[in-house]
């Protein structure tokens, strides 16, 4: 079973103290949901909270993408950005969700999300995305936890907002919902199992079509089935794409 003493050390960040240093309150970082509690009373935001989450329900609070097998709760933003990075990382084959796990007999909330990656399995700890719980309940969930024999994936909200990584995958995700044509598709996924990797603006070069191919090479991107640089510098011309086969 993996050590998962880093993982323990790493969540010593819900004690109060610790919680505006990168944690949910960080208003550097994210600072919508930062303000909205400094303004508002504590009932008044849990209603608030309470009818944004209803009336979004299935489009800001679930997370769904092609290496999800079932839609993953994802209220906090900095969650979102780093389940958006993990579904266009080559290296993550699938994202998992486990709510609830038994500790003597006692079902525990955990929240889990499990990330599978080609070196093994890991449970995503998104600092600023963690769950405020009390200290019987943070017991319970740090024992349900290490029964998992998952190691740590721990990111800061400093490193999820790395850039030119940050700005590339969110510009990357906001075509996922482009309609690809099916000849299209196959014309793009045929170029790159041909030539194999090419810079991105060789590729748009070489795909023949009546309309703009750059929104479906982004669609196909999000879909899994090519990959893209996001992590060398910024989405451009120049940025490296290849088949995901």
């Amino acid at each position: 079973m993996p050590d998962i003493a880093g993982f323990t050390a790493s969540r010593r960040s819900f004690a109060p103290d610790s919680i505006n240093k990168g944690g949910i309150h960080d208003r550097r970082q994210y600072p919508l949901e930062a303000e909205e509690r400094a303004t508002r009373s504590p009932f008044e935001f849990g209603l608030s909270t309470m009818f944004k989450r209803y009336a979004f329900q299935g489009r800001q609070d679930l997370f769904v993408s092609a290496k999800t097998a079932a839609p993953i709760p994802a209220r906090h933003p900095a969650l979102r950005d780093a389940l958006v990075q993990a579904s266009l990382d080559p290296q993550v084959r699938s994202i998992a969700y486990l709510a609830s796990a038994n500790v003597a007999s006692e079902q525990v909330e955990i929240d889990a999300v499990i990330v599978r990656r080609d070196d093994g399995h890991f449970l995503l700890d998104v600092i600023p995305a963690r769950r405020i719980r009390d200290i019987e309940q943070e017991g319970l969930a740090l024992i349900a936890l290490s029964r998992l024999g998952l190691a740590p994936l721990t990111l800061t909200a400093e490193e999820v907002r790395l850039e030119p990584h940050f700005t590339n995958a969110r510009l990357v995700w906001s075509y996922r919902g482009a309609h690809v044509p099916i000849g299209l598709r196959l014309s793009i996924l045929q170029i790159l199992l041909d030539e194999g990797p090419m810079p991105l603006g060789e590729l748009l070069k070489s795909i023949r079509s009546e309309r703009d191919p750059a929104p479906a090479v982004m669609a196909l991107a999000c879909a899994d089935l090519i990959v893209l640089d996001l992590v060398s510098q910024p989405l451009g011309p120049s940025t490296v794409v290849r088949s995901r086969s």
